[in-house]
């Protein structure tokens, strides 16, 4: 069952999206650097969110997602955003993309839901150039999100069902299984997914994240691509 662009409108458009939505951005973007004069790829871009802010930050961006519908939302949210991005049809554990090619790539929920994340992994690490950064962005396993996500799976919810949820260290052995060298982690989201809950304690998110990864419902992870290093002569 795939997630459609209108779901990810409403998401944005309710009360808990538009608390939640912003403190994940900036568990990424906090990883990413400034995106400035960089050519950024997003992997399973879904409708744009992270590509269009990176081509506001400065960056020259190619978003890829598997989904044409997704993609024509993103476009049609690209142009009312006044940004351009080069969106490409593809999926993420076979990106027809060249080696090298890109200094940072981003892929935010998108390894909860292909069949091999290892192989997704694997393909962000061969077109980041040396040098390079991966930042990569999950839900996180052990938080009450996931718990109530996994009792409406049991209720019947066959796309909750489907998901894969995360550790930090999980994603570090997935990087570093690429030949990426893990940097450091960032996360998100310590509330339960309710919106007045949320309200009084999501002030708390940001020292949360500094701190641990426990209960975070969104974690955020970088890792580098080693330089090339030249033989001494």
């Amino acid at each position: 069952m795939a997630i459609t662009p209108d779901a990810y409108a409403r998401w944005r458009d309710s009360p808990l999206g538009a608390l939640t939505e912003p403190l994940e951005q900036e568990a990424v973007f906090a990883l990413t650097g400034s995106p400035a004069g960089l050519h950024v790829l997003d992997v399973g871009c879904g409708d744009g969110t992270y590509a269009i802010r990176a081509a506001q930050l400065g960056a020259r961006v190619t978003a890829i997602d598997r989904s044409r519908a997704m993609l024509d939302a993103a476009r049609r949210r690209a142009e009312v955003a006044g940004v351009y991005v080069n969106w490409c049809g593809g999926r993420a554990e076979e990106l027809p993309l060249q080696i090298a090619s890109f200094d940072l790539v981003i892929a935010v929920t998108v390894l909860c839901w292909v069949s091999d994340p290892a192989a997704a992994v694997r393909e962000m690490a061969r077109v980041v150039r040396p040098g390079g950064a991966v930042v990569i962005g999950e839900l996180g396993r052990y938080n009450l999100w996931a718990f109530f996500r996994r009792v409406r799976s049991w209720l019947g919810a066959r796309f909750w069902r489907e998901t894969h949820f995360w550790t930090v260290g999980e994603l570090r052995t997935l990087a570093e299984s690429a030949h990426l060298q893990f940097c450091r982690a960032r996360c998100a989201v310590y509330y339960p997914p309710s919106r007045i809950i949320a309200k009084w304690l999501a002030p708390f998110d940001r020292p949360l994240s500094t701190i641990t990864s426990t209960g975070a419902a969104f974690l955020c992870v970088r890792a580098g691509k080693p330089p090339v290093t030249g033989n001494a002569g």
